[in-house]
């Protein structure tokens, strides 16, 4: 079997790894082509280009270099249609890898499209299922209800796992130890996750900042431990020097492998965090946490009229519960944060459970993501 994969960003480098991983475990004659980075070029795959020209995110990132993506676009859809592959799996980055997918069908390619990760149709914009479906064959779903809503759009969908449920957690030496050599004692311990993009930091910080003094206020001796996104760690130091509450920050340049992180997640009593994958991660670490983010004042208008869900927390969704507190738009105020911190740390057991069924439910006990995602491939590409 021949597959041309495509990623375009780090995340999807990950996926990308774990399935191509997964493909040869199962039919050790597959060959690979297409784009991606260092962990799909660790298993095999001669990248066509760098996959960080695919990298950009945002109009003033992308008008610049509007007409280069253009051209990569044409070449790589040019590559699949030329090389006649089995199989086109392309992984998220939907702006780039859906228009590939649908020039190769325009041109008659007897191509099978598979994508991995279902956009998030069940929240806004539900009109993308059934535009993704005159172009993709199968979907590779990473939550549990995501199927029903691209099988409803025409297209074949496969729950296969989220790669949360196979990261590496701190273990409770591990997390005694951090707050050892931290001086932290016994002190509660809130974890402060204010984003990873320079946009969500700006925003957010002062709000998160006013939540947290309210909480030390509350509680003299807690403490604060902010875990630094790569390209925002500048911005965090300088954002966070207005705080009243000093925390301390953890530069991803002095933990490459990711170990301080990981023991402060697990050593922590509460987090504090933006909107987003994050709140996963915390439910892997068993961390209860509360949730808050904000947007510009016309995103918050037109998103809040678009919006078809009652809450924005993964764990919320995939448990099924409302157990996670958010203070999303209007109610993101520092006075209602703190309030809601203090509560899930009077009575964090209320959020565990939840916590633990989300895990269960992505799959924590069955077969990794990405022997999950190669066998729904090979299962239904006839």
């Amino acid at each position: 079997m021949k597959v041309f994969v495509i990623a375009g960003e780090p995340s999807g480098d990950r996926l990308g790894r774990a399935v191509m991983a997964g493909l040869k475990s199962l039919d050790p004659g597959v060959s690979f082509d297409g784009i991606g980075g260092p962990l799909m070029t660790g298993e095999g795959l001669v990248s066509r280009f760098p996959m960080e020209e695919l990298s950009v995110m945002g109009i003033a990132e992308v008008l610049p270099r509007y007409r280069h993506l253009m051209r990569r676009l044409d070449e790589t859809a040019r590559a699949v249609i030329e090389t006649k592959p089995d199989i086109l799996l392309t992984i998220d980055s939907p702006d780039f890898c859906l228009r590939v997918a649908r020039r190769v069908k325009a041109a008659g390619a007897p191509v099978r499209c598979v994508h991995y990760v279902a956009p998030s149709v069940w929240a806004w914009r539900p009109g993308r299922a059934a535009r993704m479906a005159r172009s993709i064959d199968q979907v590779l779903a990473l939550l549990p209800f995501e199927p029903p809503y691209m099988e409803a759009a025409g297209m074949e969908c496969d729950f296969v796992g989220h790669p949360v449920v196979t990261d590496p957690q701190a273990s409770e030496k591990e997390a005694r130890a951090f707050r050892d050599r931290h001086g932290i004692g016994d002190a509660p311990l809130l974890l402060a996750l204010p984003g990873s993009r320079r946009g969500e930091v700006q925003r957010l910080s002062e709000t998160f900042g006013g939540a947290l003094a309210r909480v030390q206020a509350a509680l003299p001796q807690a403490r604060v431990v902010l875990p630094c996104a790569a390209p925002v760690v500048d911005l965090v130091r300088a954002e966070t020097r207005h705080w009243t509450v000093a925390p301390l920050l953890i530069d991803p340049a002095e933990d490459p492998d990711g170990a301080e992180k990981r023991a402060a997640f697990r050593a922590a009593d509460v987090a504090l965090a933006a909107s987003g994958t994050v709140s996963l991660e915390l439910a892997a670490a068993e961390t209860p946490m509360v949730i808050a983010y904000d947007m510009g004042w016309i995103s918050r208008q037109i998103i809040g009229r678009m919006l078809l869900t009652d809450t924005v927390t993964l764990v919320n969704l995939v448990s099924e519960t409302r157990s996670v507190p958010e203070f999303i738009g209007k109610r993101c105020q520092p006075e209602a944060i703190g309030r809601g911190l203090l509560r899930v740390l009077e009575r964090p057991e209320a959020q565990r459970a939840a916590l633990r069924e989300t895990m269960m439910r992505l799959g924590a006990e069955g077969e990794a993501p990405g022997l999950r995602a190669a066998r729904a491939i090979l299962s239904r590409a006839g």
